[in-house]
């Protein structure tokens, strides 16, 4: 069960630079996340691999998890300083995913659950803000100088 006293929400630094879309909740709309993310990472000169990974899979449970008929999800990406957040915003904030050191990996065999065990492992800090309702963000954080 998430325990929001350990994923305390980080307030977003004020940007250097950002990005936001609204993607369809959809596979071809997690895709296109990705995507965009990959090329405004590139135009901004910042490495992608890391981040491409996280917003897929961030994208992908916004879609299949927290998919409202009719309504879209929210991506946003922000610079601050050496700091890279991702955030993922969806209309379910009544499902939400457990929180960081609460995610547990799937059986051997499962086809899915592994996508937070991802995150948890690609980002520098991550955690989920809920609200205002109905929404909840699900968000990364990556150290851009290493």
């Amino acid at each position: 069960m998430w325990d929001p006293l350990r994923s305390r929400p980080r307030p977003t630094p004020s940007a250097d630079r950002a990005f936001t879309v609204l993607p369809s909740p959809t596979r071809r709309g997690a895709r296109l996340a990705r995507l965009l993310a990959v090329a405004h990472l590139g135009a901004w000169g910042l490495p992608s691999e890391t981040a491409a990974h996280i917003v897929a899979e961030l994208a992908a449970n916004a879609s299949v998890h927290g998919r409202v008929q009719g309504r879209d999800f929210q991506l946003t990406l922000a610079v601050s300083g050496r700091t890279l957040r991702i955030e993922v915003t969806d209309t379910r904030g009544d499902s939400t995913p457990p929180g960081p050191g609460a995610v547990k990996a799937p059986e051997d065999d499962s086809e899915h659950g592994r996508g937070l065990l991802i995150v948890e492992a690609l980002a520098d800090h991550w955690g989920i803000t809920p609200g205002p309702v109905p929404r909840k963000t699900v968000w990364a954080e990556i150290d851009l100088v290493r």
